[in-house]
């Protein structure tokens, strides 16, 4: 029987903490995108066991304004322009816990990265990487060895979760262009959902992000903590539309090579999202996109997130 409740629910399971980029760590770049973390019901873990496949892609252009410079394989930059494509096959398990207050999922995420940046990197001992590089790579593996959803009630409900990028991706501290960061990522995420009734929902979603050092450079990035909040309006025949805003803020220093006393990046950015929910044959399908431009920046690109989603549930 056809659910959009259950399949939005398990889209958000699929994409909890898919984001690859996000600036003022190592190489400008760290995991997440400002506003692309937050998804539809994103606070649900639903009681109906089963499978969900989605693809996700993701694109950011964006570049560092002023005279900054940005750490990058234990040298560092005055200047930083970068395009990035990413895209993600998720595989996410409904665990059959019944229908109680307490469910439960795991997630396991494959990621392709396409990445063109330009920057002119000399380091301390006039080591040149060059002034531009692009490459299409596996980028690092994204595992979530559990999701736990409680219910309040039948409108309010609040989810747990543990995301870890795994060091799986192309990495070579020779190159401007890596998919791979070379680090584990752990990623506590914390979300609640208020369901409107009328297809429509309140969803904010809040997490830490930390490091391990990455060993080919001895740079250990700082933690960041990242805030997100979604709002959709249901237009009617499956139809829903409203917006997507995020913040993201560094919230201790970077240490190793190349890492300078007080570079905390922060972003914030808002914009609109368009999604539908129906079925096709036996299989129900959920797409949906956004647009976030980032628009308060500070150590790190300022540019603009698109992203577009299919899920396809097999329950």
């Amino acid at each position: 029987m056809f659910n959009p409740y259950v399949l939005r629910i398990l889209l958000a399971l699929s994409m909890v903490g898919s984001s690859p980029i996000a600036m003022a760590v190592e190489g400008g770049v760290g995991r997440p995108v400002t506003g692309q973390q937050v998804f539809s019901n994103a606070g649900i873990v639903p009681p109906e066991p089963g499978w969900v496949m989605s693809l996700t892609s993701i694109w950011y252009d964006g570049d560092l304004k002023g005279n900054v410079q940005v750490p990058i394989g234990g040298t560092s930059s005055t200047g930083l322009d970068m395009k990035v494509s990413y895209t993600m096959a998720n595989f996410t398990h409904v665990w059959d816990t019944g229908k109680g207050r307490w469910n439960y999922a795991s997630a396991i995420g494959v990621p392709v990265q396409h990445t063109d940046i330009s920057a002119s990197i000399t380091g301390p001992r006039g080591r040149t990487l060059g002034t531009g590089d692009e490459a299409t790579q596996f980028a690092d593996m994204l595992v979530t060895p559990i999701a736990a959803g409680y219910h309040f009630d039948a409108v309010n409900h609040i989810s747990f979760s543990l995301p870890i990028y795994m060091p799986t991706g192309a990495y070579n501290d020779d190159r401007l262009a890596n998919a791979g960061q070379n680090t584990y990522t752990l990623m506590p995420t914390v979300a609640f959902t208020h369901l409107d009734g009328k297809g429509g929902e309140f969803t904010v979603s809040s997490g830490l992000e930390f490091y391990t050092e990455n060993d080919a450079t001895n740079y250990q990035n700082g933690e960041l903590f990242t805030l997100e909040a979604l709002w959709t309006h249901g237009l009617g025949d499956g139809w829903a539309a409203g917006m997507a805003a995020g913040y993201i803020q560094q919230i201790s220093d970077d240490t190793g090579e190349g890492a300078t006393s007080g570079f905390r990046g922060r972003s914030v950015g808002a914009g609109p999202v368009v999604a539908w929910t129906g079925k096709f044959a036996d299989t129900q399908v959920n797409i949906s996109a956004r647009w976030v431009p980032e628009f308060d920046t500070k150590n790190r690109p300022e540019g603009d997130g698109f992203s577009i989603n299919l899920t396809l549930a097999f329950l």
